[in-house]
């Protein structure tokens, strides 16, 4: 049982960090990245529409943003939230790979550190997507953050260790290549530019747009003590992400398996996740009620409840 969230990769190895002095800087890398993903899904998408390929794009992004973002990077490979097969598990993380934003070290120490950011009594509004949505828009996907002081973040041995993880690491990118060739042999550059540039430029951006309405606005249940940052629930999009959506709920149970905790909360994530388990590829999944008490997690329902009481009356 668990009395407080903590992230051992990196809760004690920040001593004398700062969540909030750093700079903002141009990432070269990601402009070129995002930029020639956007050129290739916008400009070469709209020369090459066809029902196949629109086909193609939306078949593709479901596939690699449930069972890769969500499934392989989210809830197994950065938060050991359930088990299945190790094969299984490279494939997952591998679709997550093809969703654009980094490879497997990559994405966890950009979730952890933000993550602990947003842990502490303030942090860098680059971490907590405090500015103007247009200025956010551009820092998070086109600029990096460079902490004066930052913590140390230890990658998993049976990860840092495992030559397929570290394959899939130095060549993230690259690992578009072998869907680019089989998308233009089967369908031309048509099926390239949506089934990569657009599923890659939409997975992105989208990326962005649930992350900055998560931390903004949205319905709340849970509040954390002395956390800068705050999770919302962002009903609207509960299918578009795979449930990714129920923010507020996974800032309250960050190892939970299940991110659409109550009945009405739909997590197309956990959905799937029962499938495999009934196929025998799942199994020992973290549920909140496992996790145990946190003294820093405040109930808003209960407290709304016993104000409502309070001001009734007996």
């Amino acid at each position: 049982m668990h009395a407080d969230y903590a992230n051992p990769r990196i809760d004690g190895h920040d001593a004398g960090a700062d969540a909030v002095a750093g700079t903002v800087f141009a990432d070269p890398g990601k402009i070129i990245w995002v930029g020639s993903m956007a050129l290739l899904g916008t400009v070469g998408a709209a020369l090459t529409v066809t029902p196949g390929a629109v086909a193609l794009f939306v078949v593709s992004t479901g596939v690699t943003l449930c069972l890769g973002h969500s499934l392989g990077m989210h809830r197994r490979f950065i938060h050991k939230s359930y088990r299945c097969p190790k094969w299984l598990e490279y494939l997952f993380v591998h679709f997550g790979v093809l969703v654009g934003l980094a490879g497997p070290f990559g994405m966890l120490r950009t979730h952890d550190l933000r993550d602990w950011a947003q842990r502490q009594v303030a942090c860098h509004p680059y971490f907590s997507h405090a500015s103007r949505w247009n200025k956010d828009l551009l820092w998070q996907l086109f600029y990096s953050i460079r902490l004066e002081r930052t913590p140390r973040i230890d990658i998993d041995a049976d990860y840092a260790n495992d030559p397929v993880y570290r394959v899939m690491e130095r060549t993230w990118q690259l690992q578009q290549l072998p869907w680019v060739v089989l998308f233009y042999a089967v369908g031309g550059w048509g099926w390239v530019a949506w089934g990569i540039g657009s599923r890659v430029t939409v997975s992105i951006y989208g990326h962005w747009l649930i992350g900055y309405f998560a931390r903004n606005e949205g319905e709340r249940r849970w509040h954390v003590d002395g956390a800068a940052v705050q999770g919302h629930n962002v009903r609207w999009t509960a299918l578009l992400t795979m449930g990714e959506c129920w923010h507020n709920n996974h800032h309250a149970f960050p190892g939970s398996a299940k991110l659409g905790l109550e009945p009405d909360q739909w997590d197309p994530g956990w959905w799937v996740l029962q499938g495999l388990q009934r196929a025998g590829l799942a199994s020992d999944f973290v549920l909140p009620e496992q996790l145990g008490p946190r003294a820093e997690l405040v109930d808003l329902a209960k407290t709304r409840e016993a104000r409502l009481h309070h001001r009734a009356g007996p």
